[in-house]
């Protein structure tokens, strides 16, 4: 994720005797436009400095923090109409968090449409947050007011279909508008076009084929399989000739194509599309669906059936027996309703992977599932005598759903995971997640190698060729993800598990890592301390560090960092991870990390009034944002202060410096006046 651009800061002379100072690349003005006399735009602009980039507010979860403008809504006074839009900016891959990153260069505008409801003159305020990056710094979440006077005539509120219709007009309006003489923009707006259009197309093929293979196992369960031979034969029984069988079993599969594409249309026109993205990233959304796919899966292994009630497929078979196209309509309508118990669970699971990618995904997602679905049913009908070829119906079927559920088990923690990860709450951490896979694919292994028997499996008299052959893979990749508890990257699964530095220890359960780059002074991690980037022994708190740095007589290295700034992880990458440098943090100083957009809420008897600008601080990266701006003066990331025990700096500060020897130089030129002033 090459999100980060090009920069050239001259404050910021590395191993100088320059002065910390307080950025401030992003100036924000407010306007107003007319669009008639009840509807206007609210106009943010933002006048970037040469180098740095703002973030767009869709940003992927795991990502940097995205720009988040919120209005204060005032309903008897103005009405909100669609979601805030934004330039098309650039996006680009970042090497750093493994996704693409949209942002903005030099200038850019959002815009939030709004519908006034009074005559009078109204102020409209909101805050806007953002963060902004260059090739050196990241600076600390933001906060800015916003005000808008706004007086026009009172009109009628909108529906929600007036307003969603008015939405994409004014989305389409805005995203084809091109500033005038700019050529070369227009020209890279456009690149930018094509290329997020390849990536979007790549992405939904990507969802397409994986919803095919869904509905392809939802076809193997016991509520479909059987259904197939029963409704050829009726087509190719109940037609005058082979002709209109095959038409009428043709029709019949693409309205069961037509049924499940309405339903994720349906699904995308109730919610929105971008508004699905943005779901994907909330931390309810996903606590929501990690209880839904736990539904799911308990189903399908056979604790009860989730079902639609039976009243609907009373009536809905009795319309079936209308006769033409009508009637083959409300046919594929039944056999959904009478599927629904081992459908719904997969269909349910195929919409909230569509829904974290948003868009038209949805609708992709449930024509690729409908297809696999359909496909039998015309191809049967097309040639009856394949039907001979297909296995009998019995417990293979059971055997197949109960295996989806244990997908869908697993799968179900993949989103506690991202709940845990967005409030940094360390309850899943990496280790915890691969043991409860580990116990969940070892229960499959026992399942099939028949073990283990479940509510509805019948009795099992012997192995087939292709069950122990499932069951070995299984064992397999259970067995490989054994080592992972000790550190091993487990690369097949990568993007599931959270990330290695999201752990006890990156070496697994119980374990420390502390060799010969050790901490030789420590045979345990001290009180209030955690193993950071590889390995060194940090505190993230200011004063619990500082007091085990005069327990230890070492001097102390402030790392003021964030866990969105990709310039703080590329040091640690390349520069910390020089075994010079990582012995001397290992053994030589003690690393207090601060984290500016640590977004845990501070104990309400620690919550202050900011000197700064009056608002208060409430949570803890606020509070460690407005120590580096009171202390030091400054407020980028990455940024290095050494220390003695008084808090008095041992030289100049450091700030990004991917030069290995100079970093060295400045940690080594700290650490002699540190024991020049304490023999």
């Amino acid at each position: 994720m090459n999100f980060v651009t090009k920069l050239f800061v001259f404050i910021f002379l590395i191993g100088s005797a320059t002065n910390a100072q307080i950025h401030e690349p992003v100036t924000w003005e407010t306007s107003v436009e007319k669009i008639n006399d009840s509807e206007f735009e609210l106009i943010i602009s933002a006048e970037i400095e040469q180098g740095w980039h703002l973030y767009s507010q869709n940003v992927p979860e795991g990502g940097p923090i995205p720009t988040t403008i919120n209005i204060n809504q005032d309903d008897k006074k103005f009405q909100l109409v669609g979601k805030t839009t934004e330039e098309i900016g650039h996006e680009e891959y970042d090497n750093v968090f493994e996704m693409n990153i949209k942002y903005f260069e030099k200038h850019t505008v959002f815009k939030q449409k709004v519908r006034l409801l009074t005559d009078e003159k109204i102020s409209i305020t909101g805050v806007l947050e953002f963060m902004v990056c260059n090739d050196r710094n990241c600076l600390p979440p933001t906060e800015v007011d916003l005000e808008f006077e706004v007086q026009g005539v009172a009109a009628d509120p909108l529906t929600s279909t007036a307003e969603e219709t008015m939405d994409k007009s004014f989305l389409q309006q805005d995203n084809n508008s091109i500033e005038p003489n700019e050529e070369a923009l227009k020209s890279e707006k456009t690149e930018v076009v094509e290329i997020s259009k390849k990536e979007n197309n790549k992405s939904l093929w990507t969802l397409f084929i994986l919803s095919f293979f869904a509905g392809f196992a939802a076809l193997l369960t016991p509520c479909v399989f059987p259904m197939i031979p029963m409704t050829v034969s009726f087509f190719t029984k109940q037609s005058k000739t082979k002709a209109i069988g095959i038409r009428n079993a043709i029709l019949f599969g693409l309205s069961i194509v037509l049924l499940y594409v309405l339903l994720g249309t349906v699904v995308t026109s109730i919610f929105g599309a971008d508004s699905l993205n943005a779901l994907s990233t909330n931390v309810w959304f996903n606590l929501i669906f990690f209880l839904l796919l736990i539904v799911f899966a308990v189903s399908f292994l056979g604790a009860f059936e989730i079902t639609l009630p039976s009243s609907w497929g009373t009536k809905v078979d009795s319309q079936a027996d209308r006769g033409g196209l009508i009637g083959i309509f409300f046919m594929a309508l039944a056999l959904a309703i009478v599927s629904f118990s081992c459908t719904g669970p997969i269909v349910g699971t195929a919409l909230v992977a569509a829904a974290a990618q948003g868009g038209a995904a949805p609708v992709i997602s449930m024509l690729g599932f409908s297809l696999a679905i359909a496909l039998p049913f015309s191809v049967f009908a097309a040639f009856p005598g394949w039907m001979n070829s297909l296995p009998r119906s019995g417990g293979w079927l059971n055997t197949v759903k109960v295996f989806l559920g244990f997908l869908e088990l697993a799968l179900a923690f993949k989103f506690l995971s991202n709940a845990d990860l967005v409030l940094q709450a360390h309850l899943l951490e990496r280790e915890v997640f691969i043991a409860i896979w580990i116990a969940i694919f070892g229960a499959l292994a026992l399942y099939l190698f028949g073990k283990i028997k479940l509510p509805h499996d019948s009795d099992l008299q012997h192995l087939s060729v292709g069950r122990l052959s499932l069951a070995l893979v299984v064992t397999v990749f259970t067995i490989y993800m054994v080592p992972g508890l000790w550190g091993a990257p487990l690369k097949l699964i990568s993007g599931f598990p959270p990330p290695m530095h999201y752990s006890e220890s990156s070496y697994g359960v119980g374990y420390t890592k502390l060799g010969e780059a050790g901490n030789s002074s420590a045979n345990k991690i001290p009180e209030g301390a955690h193993l950071g980037p590889h390995d060194i022994v940090a505190f993230l708190d200011y004063e619990d560090g500082m007091a085990y740095a005069k327990e230890v007589d070492k001097p102390v290295m402030i790392d003021f960092t964030g866990h969105a700034c990709v310039n703080c992880r590329k040091m640690e990458e390349r520069v910390w991870s020089d075994p010079r440098v990582l012995q001397i943090l290992k053994n030589e100083v003690v690393l207090i990390s601060l984290y500016v957009d640590d977004k845990r809420t501070l104990p309400e008897n620690e919550q202050y009034t900011s000197a700064i600008n009056g608002k208060k601080v409430t949570t803890i990266g606020k509070k460690w944002s407005e120590f580096q701006i009171e202390k030091y003066k400054a407020n980028a990331q990455p940024y290095y202060v050494l220390l003695d025990h008084d808090g008095n700096n041992l030289n100049e500060y450091s700030a990004y410096n991917p030069d290995i020897e100079e970093y060295l130089s400045w940690l080594r030129e700290g650490i002699g006046n540190f024991e020049s002033r304490n023999p």
